[in-house]
């Protein structure tokens, strides 16, 4: 696109981390004409890592933490249409109708939709009015209303993914009798190694909530005297609300509707741009392709979110950029902190390193033979750091070194020379 902006307008569509973003970004690297972002959620964007944690305890009339204050948008000269929603694109007119039948032109569109919560085909959940997901301030808000309504404080969590065991830990916290159901043989299986998942389980179980592993629920029943929770193997829970913490979709709608590509979200190329003129995809709902990684993949995270709205804004201006940073992520259950850098998937080995001055405080290096993929570390900021710069330059690291945790924790020490490479 030609460097001159000042006629032209971009629309952005979800006002989450990524969409946020983007719009600062574009004024930051030189966009000169409209700005207007575009949400279904009335509030002002916020942080959404606090939905799962401090959100579900905070003070009644307490506002969510913004990500830019309303004032920023101002001085940005940024048009907020909050609590709209989009009904429908025209990618040939280039042009979108809002749900109120506002008309608005683009010459620049970024979907950063996200992703919904996926509600398993169990009978009776979709029809249960105590079901909840945790997505936005308004599921922080029921959550938060139903738990303060609850004669018996009883939660049960279907899903021991990180969201589900992340609100278990909050409202174990908060005095919740917590269960989480999880129907593979572990929580985190699809996401974490049998290690650190066996780490978690006995976290949450040495802090009184109730992990029951390769439990799947096959019916949920409603009566006036709460939630029975029926599971295939006979077991039943009961509950005065479930969260269910079992996934999401992303949410394709708009992009179905003008015909790009699709294929779990929408598929993008390097430069983070559709298939469809004029329009970008980045946050939750973008599949890209990954150079470090040489595969395609869509990252649900902050990092890819905030980093994805900087290259699409510099590509819309005029620079451009490819995408292809390193992700990381993060995970806070009571006292633990878990920091992730990497992308574990096709490892071959692994060393865990265990600071004995220290409790809980491990990390874990993931390595496709010679080559460091990933890090996961816990209560270990160091350990983060160190592997965030080791995986980024592609370092040689000494694995029998790495796992003596006798042996200082430092850079070079723990480099290993190549000529010593098996």
């Amino acid at each position: 696109m030609e460097k001159r902006t000042s006629d032209k307008t971009c629309v952005i569509i979800g006002a989450s981390h990524a969409g946020a973003n983007c719009v600062m970004e574009l004024r930051k690297q030189g966009w000169q004409g409209r700005i207007i972002l575009i949400d279904a959620d009335a509030h002002i964007p916020y942080h959404r890592p606090p939905l799962s944690k401090a959100y579900l305890s905070m003070d009644d009339g307490a506002d969510f933490n913004p990500l830019f204050d309303k004032e920023r948008y101002r001085e940005e000269d940024i048009t907020l249409k909050l609590g709209h929603t989009v009904t429908s694109v025209d990618s040939g007119s280039r042009s979108i109708i809002l749900d109120d039948g506002t008309s608005i032109s683009y010459d620049a569109l970024v979907l950063a939709t996200g992703a919904s919560a996926l509600i398993p085909p169990i009978e009776g959940l979709s029809a249960c009015d105590k079901v909840r997901v945790l997505r936005n301030a308004a599921d922080a808000k029921a959550i938060q209303s139903d738990f303060k309504a609850a004669k018996n404080k009883r939660v049960v969590v279907i899903g021991g993914g990180y969201i589900g065991l992340e609100t278990a830990a909050s409202l174990k916290k908060m005095g919740g009798d917590v269960r989480v159901l999880e129907r593979e043989e572990r929580i985190l299986a699809r996401v974490a190694p049998r290690e650190l998942a066996q780490f978690f389980q006995k976290l949450h179980t040495e802090n009184g909530v109730r992990i029951h592993t390769g439990v799947s629920v096959r019916k949920v029943r409603e009566t006036s005297e709460g939630i029975t929770v029926i599971c295939t193997d006979g077991s039943t829970y009961k509950a005065d609300f479930i969260l269910v913490g079992t996934g999401v979709r992303p949410n394709v709608f708009l992009a179905e509707q003008m015909g790009a590509d699709l294929e779990n979200g929408i598929k993008v190329n390097d430069q983070l741009q559709t298939a469809v003129e004029g329009v970008w995809a980045i946050g939750d709902v973008a599949q890209f392709y990954h150079p470090r990684y040489k595969k395609w993949m869509r990252l649900e995270s902050v990092q890819n979110a905030v980093d994805q709205a900087k290259v699409v804004a510099s590509n819309i201006t005029g620079s451009p950029k490819v995408y292809d940073a390193l992700p990381w992520f993060w995970s806070d259950q009571f006292h633990v902190k878990l920091q992730m850098v990497g992308l574990s998937a096709g490892y071959t080995d692994l060393v865990v390193r265990t600071e004995t001055d220290r409790e809980d405080c491990f990390s874990i290096w993931y390595f496709k033979n010679n080559e460091l993929l990933a890090v996961d570390a816990v209560n270990n900021g160091k350990a983060f750091v160190l592997g965030t710069k080791f995986v980024k330059n592609k370092t040689l690291v000494d694995k029998k070194k790495l796992g003596d945790s006798t042996i200082p924790f430092k850079p070079n020490v723990l480099m290993k020379k190549e000529s010593n490479v098996d």
